[in-house]
């Protein structure tokens, strides 16, 4: 292939970029020819060490060659630019997760694939010409390629300001936001890349480094924080429109040039990433959900054509001039179900005992198999999931298990099952209950475990059967610090978000009061739809309003119980139930006997719990989704 060069010198898997009259973009040839050749090498002891560079002075890798994207979205075929940017997402991740040292040689631009290709390795050198930059809001997309992760793990609010601004980074701006290592004037790359092809030493790159300039992100990193500390776009514009300074005018010129719902969805993707669960998987997986909608309901095609194709520099951007309304992020960051960006298993998989395979615990263990661990299970009703080998008894399934997990109905058979499976499993194992249960069972059930010799943490869920069998559950955990980081990694495979809450029974009590919460909200947004009917409102309008202003919730905006109005939800599917409402009855008994124990006063979630039950019990609402409490406020007047 003419545009890259691969090949083995040495003791080095080569890789040059030779596309330099094109500024070395990356067509999608390209990223698999490299994906090709750093799966051949993973396994190859004869390579010690991969080394990427790129032809020319002018840049490393300026981007991916986005010409095709175009030209098939506008004919509206959105399967090849998916099929493109699924790919090299992969390939972002087999480069982080490499086994070996990857070292690039990061000169001129290094923008958007560029930074998939040349910031994920083990070893970034940067030197006097380096620019690195994430562009990406300009042409309607949002920073990809795994850029968010390290957006997420910049200093203060500087991944915010990099992702909306697209300023270009110089190498010691680079190296203090996370986005190289190493600075070594290009005058000494080809030496020291001969080396590295002699030796397969990767040391030597250390030892060669010097200190480079000072950062000027660095400089102006309290400004930035003060600026770029909102919760969302408009908190930012309006942040930066206050500051009068040359900073936050530069910054407002920037981002005038960009996608109002890129930069929007850039900040909440950040926002979502940042904290102590944060990995480049996740980042992928999120990038990938704008991604894969950027052609059909986002600015992506515009922007292309605005910036090259017919480079006027005047696109027609969705939201311009307006703010960007909260469900409008949330549609294009929504999980992608079927589509969802799938990763290759990593090496090195836990031996899991699952108990409890019904609606939830079967897709939650069938995620965990596709993550590459070694998966028993064991239910009382005979089922059959894709990668998991099926035991005879709970004491089976737990027997020789690394981790158990369990997922069932109620505390009684938690700790019936408890007494059975803790006896047998081995010291150090983890025990990971993930049901919803009362927090004196979540309590006792530690304590068994931890008497044992055992680690064990409560980490309830929340986000439904469609989260579990999405991957996109949230984890509430209680227990140790040492339990939590051994789930860690079990709850990237089942889902989007881990927060470890406290101590034993945390999570359960944090999963109560969300469920709460919801319980006493759903009410009240059906309430309101029931009204607005009777008043002659019309439903899309209404939502239109709520959605953005003071009475914007989860219940309206992203579970609507409106049909037809809003994202998709039950209330689309006659309200089959996506979480039915004999479990929010159970969610709000639960609440109801922990405010009992601890003297809480909790009137609004007593009453949605006599309100649910009368729907379950005698009101046909058995076996419907929790919304379905709207069609049942329809049919009801002021009296009952």
């Amino acid at each position: 292939m003419t545009d890259i060069a691969i090949r083995i010198v040495g003791r080095a898997g080569r890789i040059t970029f030779t596309r330099a009259q094109a500024l070395n973009a990356m067509t999608y040839d390209m990223c698999m020819a490299i994906d090709k050749a750093m799966r051949a090498w993973r396994d190859d002891a004869a390579v010690q060490l991969v080394v990427i560079d790129a032809d020319g002075d002018r840049a490393f890798c300026s981007g991916g060659d986005i010409a095709e994207l175009y030209t098939t979205g506008t004919r509206g075929d959105f399967a090849y630019g998916r099929r493109f940017w699924r790919d090299e997402y992969r390939l972002n991740a087999l480069i982080f997760e490499y086994p070996k040292p990857v070292v690039s040689f990061l000169q001129g631009f290094t923008m958007g694939g560029g930074v998939g290709i040349g910031c994920h390795g083990s070893h970034r050198v940067v030197g006097e010409s380096s620019r690195i930059a994430m562009p990406e809001c300009g042409i309607g997309l949002v920073p990809d390629v795994g850029g968010t992760f390290m957006l997420a793990l910049a200093p203060g609010r500087l991944g915010e300001y990099l992702g909306v601004t697209g300023t270009r980074m110089a190498a010691a701006d680079a190296i203090y936001a996370g986005f190289a290592d190493h600075f070594i004037p290009e005058a000494h790359w080809p030496a020291l890349i001969a080396s590295l092809e002699t030796d397969g030493d990767a040391q030597t790159v250390a030892a060669a480094s010097v200190a480079p300039a000072p950062s000027a992100l660095a400089e102006a990193q309290d400004r930035i924080d003060a600026c770029f500390d909102g919760e969302a776009l408009t908190d930012v514009l309006n942040a930066l429109d206050a500051d009068d300074s040359t900073f936050a005018r530069d910054a407002l010129k920037a981002m005038r040039r960009n996608a109002p719902l890129s930069m929007a969805c850039t900040i909440e993707i950040v926002h979502r990433l940042r904290g102590p669960t944060i990995t480049l998987r996740k980042a992928l997986e999120l990038e990938y959900r704008f991604t894969f909608r950027a052609m059909e309901h986002g600015d992506f095609l515009e922007g292309i054509r605005a910036a090259i194709i017919d480079k006027d520099r005047n696109p027609a951007w969705q939201y311009a001039g307006t703010d960007v309304p909260p469900v409008a992020v949330s549609r294009m960051l929504q999980p992608l179900g079927a589509d969802r960006l799938i990763f290759e298993p990593r090496e090195g998989g836990m031996k899991i005992g699952f108990i409890g395979l019904g609606n939830m615990g079967a897709p939650m263990a069938r995620n965990l198999a596709k993550a590459g661990h070694e998966v028993t299970g064991f239910d009382m009703a005979p089922v059959a999931i894709d990668g998991v080998v099926m035991a005879a008894s709970a004491h089976d399934a737990a027997s020789s298990a690394d981790v158990v997990v369990t997922m069932l109905p109620n505390g009684a058979i938690l700790r019936s099952v408890a007494d059975q499976i803790i006896p047998v499993m081995r010291p150090g194992a983890t025990l990971i209950d993930c049901s919803t249960v009362d927090v004196d069972s979540a309590r006792a059930v530690a304590a068994q475990a931890e008497a044992a010799g055992l680690h064990a943490i409560d980490a309830p869920v929340s986000g439904g059967v469609g989260g579990a069998a999405a991957g996109t559950l949230t984890f509430m955990a209680g227990g140790s610090d040492q339990a939590f980081a051994v789930a860690v990694p079990l709850f990237e495979a089942m889902g989007q978000r881990a927060v470890h809450c406290g101590a034993a029974g945390a999570g359960q009590a944090a999963k109560i009061c969300n469920n709460m919460i919801l319980g006493v909200t759903m009410i009240a947004t059906c309430e309101a739809f029931a009204l607005a009917d009777k008043l002659g409102l019309d439903r899309q309008k209404m939502f239109d309003v709520v959605s953005t202003s003071s009475g914007y919730s989860w219940s309206m905006n992203a579970y609507c119980p409106a049909p037809g109005v809003g994202p998709n939800s039950p209330a689309d599917n006659g309200y089959a139930p996506g979480f039915a409402a004999e479990l929010m009855v159970k969610d709000l008994g639960l609440s109801q006997q922990a405010a009992e124990s601890a003297d809480a006063d909790t009137p609004m979630g007593a009453h949605a719990l006599l309100l649910y039950k009368a729907f379950v019990e005698n009101e046909g609402g058995k076996g419907r989704d929790f919304s379905a409490m709207l069609p049942r406020f329809e049919k009801r007047g002021r009296g009952g």
